[in-house]
């Protein structure tokens, strides 16, 4: 019997050897502008494309929900939720950040989150219950790190203020903290989960952006905001997330911010 977080795996894995190979020839890309700093390339729909052929080969009956194409209607209860490029404004302009991002949704909750890294080779794996990893070492989020020791990371696009946005970088500089973003909040939250930063903010996420991380973060011990899955794939919603000393700052940092 199919495992959907092996196969999760798997499709991830293929999918990042795709999109390697159109990074690798950036200069016949074709590329398209969604909106200020939104870009979508051809790589994206077509390595969405193959996420999609690998989960309705191995689930048919599975719902899916991806950034690039319309979405598929589950009959299982199960649906994927995916990003086949988290990162486009890096991929496009040659920065090696991105990542493949695949969440499967059951009962209104996250129950498998994988984010995967082709430059360098790095799957992130979670499941609900069952701990998150790291290309299957443990991933353990440091409980006792305070503000004061390591990067916090947030987000920024078209959809939120720069108000907002610079309201945040206050409160982690007023609080004697730095501040990070690398314009993938998937990968953020993936780092977050392995310790390199301590927490994640952003004022609004999509769910292919999140879900996935959000999961590997509490798997790994971290804190990570309640919320429902199924809004979050709905409407999306602000994202809190970090290592447990400095999980209620950030929520500080969020209320202060965002609104409560």
């Amino acid at each position: 019997m199919l495992n959907r977080s092996d196969v999760a795996e798997q499709i991830a894995r293929s999918a990042g050897a795709l999109a390697l190979d159109y990074f690798q020839k950036l200069n016949t890309l074709v590329i398209e502008d969604k909106g200020p700093q939104d870009f979508v390339s051809e790589a994206d729909k077509a390595v969405e494309l193959h996420v999609r052929a690998g989960i309705e080969a191995a689930f048919p009956e599975d719902g899916i929900v991806g950034e690039e194409h319309a979405p598929k209607t589950s009959s299982s209860g199960y649906t994927w939720i995916i990003d086949p490029i988290d990162g486009t404004t890096n991929f496009v302009t040659a920065i090696p950040v991105w990542c493949v991002v695949i969440a499967v949704v059951c009962d209104d909750k996250a129950q498998i989150g994988v984010t995967y890294d082709p430059i360098h080779d790095e799957m992130f794996v979670a499941t609900r219950g069952a701990g998150a990893t790291l290309n299957g070492e443990r991933l353990v989020c440091n409980s006792d790190t305070a503000i004061t020791r390591g990067s916090v990371s947030t987000g920024y696009c078209n959809r939120i203020s720069a108000e907002t946005t610079v309201r945040v970088l206050q409160g982690v500089t007023s609080r004697g903290g730095v501040f990070h973003r690398n314009a993938s909040g998937a990968l953020s939250l993936a780092y977050v989960a392995g310790g390199r930063l301590i927490g994640y903010l952003e004022e609004h996420m999509n769910a292919w952006d999140c879900l996935a991380g959000q999961l590997l973060i509490s798997e790994a011990g971290g804190r990570v905001e309640e919320q429902s899955a199924d809004d979050m794939i709905a409407n999306g919603g602000r994202v809190v997330a970090g290592s447990a000393g400095v999980f209620d700052d950030l929520i500080e940092i969020a209320n202060e911010a965002y609104g409560a």
